[in-house]
This record gives structure tokens, sequence and C-alpha cells, in this order.
């Protein structure tokens, strides 16, 4: 499998989930399915069966990390060198010119991407358009309600 970029912002989120889930969830999840079982009869213990099927959930996403970790290619925005192109990790400042509405997206890989926190991820089209673009450059980008057209206002690596 290819390597997917993710910045280090987001491996740090990443690694802090997995973190807290092996060292506070699991353990807690542990210590609840041997209280349930405590209680006796296990075909009817209700308690037993949820904290089996949320220890089931736990275990899922702790895998889900491992492999995502397992794939993951590291970049630090901070130490790319191309402040006049807009690369992997670029934040930027845009103007929406069809309202006239600024706009600051950071382009981030597929794991850490969240539009509510302005990280648009890579593959997506607004990034697709502004990958090697300069400051100042206009950009048209077809989204779901249409057409939009951006222009750059500046480029940061932060």
């Amino acid at each position: 499998m290819n390597k997917v970029p993710i910045t280090t912002e987001g491996a740090e989120k990443l690694r802090a989930e997995l973190h807290r889930l092996k060292t506070v969830e699991r353990p807690r999840i542990i210590k609840a399915i041997e209280e349930a079982r405590s209680h006796g009869d296990l075909s009817e213990n209700a308690e037993y069966h949820a904290a089996k099927e949320q220890q089931g959930f736990i275990e899922g996403r702790i895998a889900e990390l491992e492999t995502k970790f397992a794939h993951a290619q590291i970049i630090d925005p901070v130490t790319i060198k191309v402040s006049d192109r807009v690369v992997f990790g670029a934040t930027l400042d845009l103007i929406d010119e069809h309202g006239g509405q600024e706009v600051t997206y950071q382009i981030v890989g597929e794991y850490e991407a969240d539009i509510s926190e302005g990280k648009i991820s890579i593959s997506s089209p607004i990034a697709r358009a502004l990958i090697g673009k300069e400051l100042g450059d206009a950009v048209e980008v077809e989204v779901p309600d249409g057409v939009r057209r951006y222009e750059i206002l500046a480029i940061r690596y932060i």
C-alpha cells in the first residue's frame, strides 16, 4: 500500500488517541468485564454484553490507528522550503471571488482532514486545484454546488 501523508500535528493527535485507548480505555473496559462476570450468569447479563461490545469497538479502533501509522508518511510543514508554491502542508488564505469571503485552509492528509477546522484533504477537489499554484494565482474548482473561483492571498507553512 502507498504511504499516506500526514502532518506532524495530525500524527500527534492520532498518537494521543492511540495512547488513551491503550492506557485508559482498554484497562477500564477489562475491569468492567471482570466486574460484570462476577455478577453470575453471563447469558442474561446486559452489563457484560455491553462491555464486550465496547471492548470490540475499542480493539477495532486500536487496530485501525495502528494500520494508519503503518502507512503514514509524517511530514512537518515547518520544514518545507517551498514558500512560493502550494504543496502538502500549506496553510492558505483564499478569497472566494464569487462571494468575496476569505477562507483559510490547510492542505493535510486524508486521516486528519476536517473542514470544520479548516483542514482539507490533499485528495479533495479544492486541494488538487491549488497544488502547484503560486501567490496571487486564481483557480476554478468544481464543487457540489457549482464552480468556485479562489484567489490565493497568502501561503504559509506553519
